[in-house]
């Protein structure tokens, strides 16, 4: 893939490596000149660029018009967001993906914005402090539908009182959907009249935000 990625400092400079280790064609913008000496030699083979990613002419020299995606990760929401929205309504870039610097910004980085993803650290990071509190053993394996629904895992301890239940029993959140049950090395799919025993490992399908009440649940 081709990337134009918009700020080199240490998200920008870091997401750069580690896609060029992949062997994607990445192109940086930076326009802060001590930055961008500094990540020149480290970049070694990535094409680094001074400059204003929010200049259109910029954006047009470093080739925005035959990049399949563009990642806005400087340290301004404002700057993200004029990259976004000349990357997507301007040069029609296929995805646009930009950070989120303050969380209360959040609600502006939309599709109509051109971004068509947007990424809060302040955010991931208090969900995922959020789910360790409140889900306990519950472990989140996949999200789905933009983290609105979560493949998860969870154990059946020895003190839960879900012990010699039936599946059908159990007082599941109403979008939620146990999937397979894994017992002693082998898969149980389950059914309404299966029984559940210690050390069960549960796979469930769930709305993301009724994760803590399946918790709860099997607590």
């Amino acid at each position: 893939m081709n990337i134009l990625i918009v700020g080199a400092g240490k998200v920008g400079a870091h997401l750069a490596a580690l896609l060029g280790e992949q062997r994607h064609h990445i192109t940086v913008i930076e326009m802060d000149e001590q930055v961008f000496n500094r990540v020149r030699p480290v970049l070694k083979d990535i094409t680094v660029i001074l400059g204003d990613g929010c200049n259109p002419q910029l954006l047009r020299d470093a080739g925005i018009g035959q990049m399949d995606a563009v990642v806005a990760t400087t340290g301004d929401d404002e700057d993200n967001l004029v990259v976004a929205k000349l990357a997507k309504h301007e040069y029609r870039v296929g995805r646009v993906i930009s950070r989120v610097n303050n969380p209360k910004n959040q609600w502006l980085f939309t599709k109509k914005m051109g971004v068509d993803i947007a990424i809060s650290h302040a955010s991931m990071l208090a969900r995922l402090i959020q789910e360790e509190l409140t889900v306990g053993d519950l472990i989140p394996l996949l999200k789905l539908v933009g983290g609105k629904a979560s493949l998860v895992e969870l154990t059946v301890s020895a003190a839960s009182r879900t012990i010699g239940n039936r599946i059908e029993e159990l007082e599941l959140p109403a979008e939620c959907v146990l999937v397979a049950v894994l017992r002693n090395g082998a898969i149980v799919i389950p059914r309404g009249d299966t029984t559940l025993v210690a050390d069960d490992h549960i796979i469930a399908l769930i709305r993301t935000d009724q994760q803590p009440d399946l918790a709860k649940v099997f607590g």
